[in-house]
């Protein structure tokens, strides 16, 4: 069993559909960051940077339990604990870590900003920085444009891989970074794909109370 300590986040939501897609058995934990829980002593005990997602999973390798911190070191662990999602051949397997990267590198901390400067009161360094990190955020939209065209996944044929996951955690906020997908055929189109797969679904309406 694994203990998935979560919150609704981007982030967040990344692990849960990955958990559901592989279809491994799991447990949530809320991790309320509203009411500052990722300080916990608990929690920082195997999360030391204080944030979610985090797992503790009791059948790790030899069958001893081990934390795993990071949602892009999560991903890639439940994928290498269970052959799915990324491929064993390595020439098949580089573009699922390049995405994967590239989304932990910049499809993620530049949204993040975006929400950021949202919350801040209306003045000369709230708009610096929705013009520089919305401007970034729009240009990462349209890298992944580009790259979905002609494509059903982002890096692997046939069926989604871990990169699908934790890119499709952040393209879920796209509302929220105010980047509308009409000029986004191709996001769009990936978007809808994987929002219809249940067990992608199930994993974004994953109960955290």
């Amino acid at each position: 069993m694994i203990d998935l300590y979560t919150w609704n986040t981007p982030n967040g939501r990344k692990i849960s559909v990955a958990l559901e897609e592989i279809g491994l058995p799991y447990r949530v934990k809320p991790v309320d960051i509203t009411k500052n829980q990722q300080f916990d002593p608990h929690f920082l005990s195997f999360s030391p940077n204080n944030r979610i997602p985090a797992i503790i999973d009791a059948e790790g390798p030899g069958g001893q339990p081990i934390s795993v911190f990071e949602s892009g070191a999560i991903l890639l662990y439940l994928a290498e604990k269970t052959g799915r999602f990324l491929p064993r051949d390595l020439r098949a397997r580089v573009p699922v870590l390049e995405w994967l990267m590239w989304q932990m590198g910049g499809f993620g901390p530049m949204p993040g900003q975006v929400h950021h400067f949202l919350m801040q009161p209306e003045g000369p360094a709230r708009d610096y920085g929705l013009k520089r990190y919305h401007a970034e955020t729009q240009r990462l939209y349209g890298v992944l444009d580009r790259r979905l065209a002609g494509r059903d996944y982002v890096a692997t044929d046939g069926e989604p891989s871990i990169a699908d996951f934790a890119i499709l955690g952040w393209a879920w906020r796209h509302d929220r970074h105010q980047v509308p997908f009409d000029a986004l055929p191709n996001v769009a189109a990936w978007y809808e794909r994987m929002m219809a797969r249940p067990a992608t679904a199930k994993g974004f309406e994953v109960a955290l109370s």
